[in-house]
């Protein structure tokens, strides 16, 4: 069969059965190929592997065994794309294949004796020379597990030296060696740190820190972050990915991570350097002391509650931050309160921008879905593949973010038997003109009118199903610089059309 064209293959929800034909890898130039919820079994060609433009291969709900192929495509395909195949197995979905092994050849030197009907029987030379054979196999698989056994001794040897050296007390760690701006150290058995500041030239964070749940504060769709220190006793938190199978290669991670490390904004979180191993990813960020927005909207109650004036303030430095990373080519894909960061003062600042980034881009539909779907954040066409995600998304959480911040309420409540929608409350609301009703209560009415009617407008336009009606976010800082009242004008005005 000659090379075909074909680049793309949507055969999902076709009721079809039998093996995947092998003369399949002569489609050389397939890219897209959707085979999922099918009743297809056997096992895959392993020449799939060797198909050079693939980019996706869905194949889940189905009933393939046996092992994925290797190669190309293969080695960082999706969990997602395979999900729903019980009996298949392969390094790239962590799922390891049972190996069939032929059952061992046992002898026995007293079968001449006990049956000598069915078994000749064997010079006394030749059953000499076997003894000897069987003494020799013996005294191998001896010493093999000899040699295991010490090695196991050994490495349990070597790893508890290497905790006793990232204790406090010991004062080393694996990061504590000196590293200057855009310093980098690498080393075979920690991996390679690199930071981006120009002050710091030492990082004393003990590594039992990373993994002591006393210093995690708080745990997100990429992975716990956790608090540690500086030589000079500054903060720092410290986010360690646990998307390690989907994380690109060093190289491309790298290149990634050093683009984000050179976005500054003061309403963004600072990236201030990483570390890298193949299982080990950390992202080393400034320390952000006042919190979340979400624990300030929805758990710190008893405190003291944020007035308009900083949720004003909030909603436009964030809006901020978003436009400079639009206008740098970022798209943050993650917003939502508890993303957001405030400082001592109460100003905002934007986390987790641009780690979708850091994944191949086929998955990011599957994690986008994971940690936003539930929350109701995310933008509409996040759940169509065929639409071009754009700025226009972070536009819509954007938007579910100013609702949530003027009404104190979560984006999707649950109640017992119904499920209440922000959006769809607060658009009520105005449709009856009965906006008061809508605002958060521990603001006791000391709000002004003539903002909080167009911040919830605003909210509500950016959240339109249709991403063409959403304004850009360079619109929207020019928008609430309009809105913002002049200082000493009345609390209460005319609404705004």
């Amino acid at each position: 069969m000659s090379h075909l064209d074909f680049t793309c293959r949507d055969l999902s929800q076709n009721n079809l059965t039998d093996p995947i034909p092998s003369t399949m890898d002569n489609l050389s130039n397939l890219k897209y190929v959707d085979l999922s919820l099918n009743k297809l079994d056997g096992k895959l060609p392993k020449q799939l592997g060797d198909l050079p433009h693939l980019l996706s291969f869905n194949i889940s709900h189905n009933h393939f065994s046996g092992e994925l192929p290797i190669g190309n495509y293969f080695n960082t395909i999706s969990p997602s794309s395979v999900s729903d195949n019980l009996d298949l197995c392969g390094a790239a979905i962590n799922h390891s294949c049972h190996s069939v092994l032929p059952k061992p050849i046992v002898l026995n030197p007293n079968s001449s004796s006990s049956n000598p009907s069915s078994t000749p029987s064997l010079p006394t030379d030749e059953i000499h020379h076997k003894k000897i054979i069987l003494s020799i196999s013996t005294l191998i698989a001896i010493a093999a597990a000899a040699i295991i056994a010490l090695g196991v001794i050994t490495i349990c040897f070597f790893n508890h030296r290497f905790q006793a050296s990232a204790s406090p007390s010991a004062g080393a760690h694996p990061l504590s060696d000196d590293f200057h701006s855009q310093s980098q150290t690498t080393d075979a058995n920690f991996g390679k740190l690199v930071m981006f500041s120009g002050y710091d030239p030492e990082f004393s964070a003990a590594a039992h820190a990373l993994l002591n749940k006393d210093c995690e504060l708080g745990r997100g769709g990429f992975g716990a972050v956790y608090k540690a220190m500086l030589q000079d006793s500054r903060p720092v938190a410290i986010k360690k990915l646990t998307i390690s199978s989907l994380v690109k290669s060093q190289e491309e991670f790298e290149r990634e991570v050093k683009k984000l490390g050179r976005i500054q904004h003061p309403n963004l979180v600072r990236l201030e350097g990483y570390y890298w191993t193949p299982a080990l990813q950390l992202l080393i960020y400034e320390y952000v002391t006042g919190g979340s927005l979400y624990n300030h909207l929805h758990e710190n109650l008893e405190s003291s509650p944020l007035s308009w004036q900083e949720r004003f303030d909030v909603i436009f430095g964030i809006s901020k931050s978003l436009a400079y990373l639009h206008r740098h080519g970022v798209i943050h894909y993650n917003l939502k309160s508890s993303n957001i960061l405030l400082d001592s003062s109460r100003d905002p600042k934007v986390g987790d921008c641009g780690l979708a980034k850091l994944l191949p881009m086929l998955d990011r539909y599957v994690l986008s879905s994971k940690m936003q779907r539930a929350l109701g954040y995310m933008a509409p066409e996040f759940a169509c593949r065929t639409v071009k995600i754009t700025e226009k998304c972070d536009l819509y959480g954007f938007g579910v973010l100013v609702l949530e911040i003027v009404t104190g309420r979560k984006p999707v409540e649950y109640m017992e038997d119904d499920v209440v929608v922000l959006c769809d409350i607060v658009r009520g609301a105005m449709d009856e003109d009965s906006v008061e009703e809508c605002m958060d209560g521990r603001l006791c009415g000391k709000f002004p009118k003539e903002e909080t009617v167009p911040v919830i407008k605003l909210g509500l336009i950016c959240t339109s199903h249709v991403p063409s009606s959403r304004p850009d976010m360079a619109e929207v800082v020019n928008i609430l610089e309009l809105i913002r009242c002049p200082q000493g004008s009345s609390s209460q005005g005319e609404e705004l059309s």
